[in-house]
């Protein structure tokens, strides 16, 4: 359900917005506006009164400044993708940056690429690939979520373990300020100790901040790849593997995503032509990657590593990809788990993480916690375990279906939560806060920090106009 209903804009306003957007810049019509505020798992809905699509930072700016002049309230929206209710208008008016997706600039050299922020991730991708250079940010909506979208969240992925987050791979950012005013800080500079670091401060903010229009990425050299699926028969073989294969192999290692059993089970009932690489009784995969400058070395490297865990029982078997091809069904199996899930029933999904060597242990407790509430619930816990983010869902098996765990859901978040809060971790790992998780972390942050957050949203933003009710409530 809608949580808002749209009052009814300035008609000063909307004209004025008209003429600025120009003819393509702007709709209202009923489908497109329904469109943005349905978010992709449509598990919410939101209402807007008024789609603007701005081509250009200068019409960025002159649309907010008219928004700061008229009191109307902004949500900024990328491809839609997000998980965290944050960037579905409940009321807003959606100002969608999927216009602006030019690639400005690329320098080799410098290991730069300044791209704007409509941009689909792909793009970025595919651009430092034609500079011969690697941008190594990759998740699974990467053909839809923007350049803008994974600042403003601070999107993490796959390759956190070697590249860090989405903030580890920013430069610089031209940002659109809830008055209108543009700060270019579009720098390619690695060292440019001037002060406070602004590009970070929008990074993660939610569009609670302002308007990313653009941003400038850090490249690298491109690399080659060797991909492993490996079964272990714990999660503590896990947790020392990860140690095991960087010992061996050092920072080279890229990925290291845990799967359990029941996931590949689960992504096999909804999608049948998919095929275990490695069948077994094991109850954890681990897909690996290592990267190299040269393909032979870093298969040699890996082989190395995983011959002696083979060795130490640290690895129950493990198959190591002799192709491409190979590897992107790895990949396919992985990718395809959050989707996968409508093959069970209803899913209560978490977004946590904890530190690495509490891994095996938040399972334990927390599965036992999970299922005091409701013994039927299936538990499929997924995800970077390479930094210490787990995708933990409680599902409902397919041939229960009672709508038991839906009942339930507050008391099983509230565990889960717990239980990573206990074991030193977050409850917001990579997908954000938005909505959903807002006054929770409230209540759990040190007050010093949201006292922080909200002095910073009132002095950028002492309207509240931008995105607001997002991230840090200001009553």
């Amino acid at each position: 359900m809608s949580l808002s209903t749209p009052s009814p804009l300035p008609p000063t306003f909307v004209e004025a917005a008209k003429d600025v957007l120009g003819t393509s810049g702007w709709s209202e019509d009923a489908d497109a506006l329904n469109a943005v505020s349905t978010p992709w798992r449509g598990l919410y809905a939101g209402e807007t009164p008024f789609l603007a699509k701005p081509s250009s930072t200068e019409d960025t700016s002159a649309l907010v400044r008219l928004c700061a002049a008229h009191g109307v309230a902004i949500t900024p929206q990328g491809g839609n993708t997000g998980l965290v209710d944050a960037g579905t208008p409940h009321g807003e008016i959606c100002v969608s940056m999927t216009r602006m997706q030019a690639v400005r600039a690329i320098d080799p050299f410098n290991n730069s690429l300044t791209i704007e922020a409509g941009a689909p991730l792909v793009a970025a991708q595919t651009a430092a690939d034609e500079a011969d250079r690697f941008f190594p940010l990759s998740l699974g909506s990467e053909g839809t979520a923007t350049i803008g979208g994974l600042v403003s969240t601070n999107a993490g992925g796959v390759a956190v373990l070697r590249y860090g987050m989405m903030r580890d791979l920013l430069l610089g950012l031209e940002v659109v300020l809830p008055d209108g005013e543009i700060w270019d800080g579009l720098s390619g500079l690695r060292k440019n100790n001037t002060g406070y670091d602004l590009k970070h401060v929008f990074a993660g903010a939610e569009g609670t901040l302002g308007i990313i229009t653009a941003a400038t990425l850090k490249l690298f050299p491109k690399t080659a790849r060797a991909s492993a699926w490996i079964t272990c028969n714990t999660a503590e073989d896990v947790v020392a593997l990860l140690a095991h294969v960087r010992a061996n192999v050092g920072d080279t290692v890229t990925s290291f995503e845990i799967i359990p059993a029941n996931a590949i089970r689960m992504v096999q009932l909804d999608m049948p032509n998919v095929r275990d690489p490695n069948p077994s009784d094991a109850p954890w995969r681990v897909l690996c990657e290592v990267s190299m400058a040269r393909e032979d070395q870093a298969r040699d490297n890996l082989e190395t590593a995983l011959a002696d865990a083979l060795e130490t029982g640290l690895a129950a078997d493990a198959v190591i990809a002799s192709s491409l091809s190979d590897a992107s069904d790895f990949w396919t199996i992985r990718e395809s788990i959050p989707l996968s899930k409508r093959a069970f029933g209803a899913a209560i999904n978490h977004d946590v993480s904890v530190p690495v060597s509490r891994i095996p242990d938040f399972l334990k407790t927390t599965e036992k916690a999970v299922l005091e509430i409701d013994p039927s619930a299936e538990i499929v816990a997924f995800g970077h375990v390479g930094d210490g983010n787990l995708h933990y869902s409680a599902c409902e098996p397919a041939e229960v279906e009672n709508g038991v765990l839906m009942e339930r859901a507050p008391d099983i978040t509230a565990a889960v939560h717990a239980r990573a809060m206990a074991h030193g971790g977050s409850i917001s790992a990579e997908h954000g806060v938005g909505r959903l998780k807002r006054d929770e972390l409230a209540e759990i942050r040190p007050k010093a920090a949201t006292r922080a957050m909200r002095a910073i949203k009132q002095a950028l933003d002492p309207q509240n106009i931008m995105n607001p009710g997002r991230v840090v409530s200001v009553d």
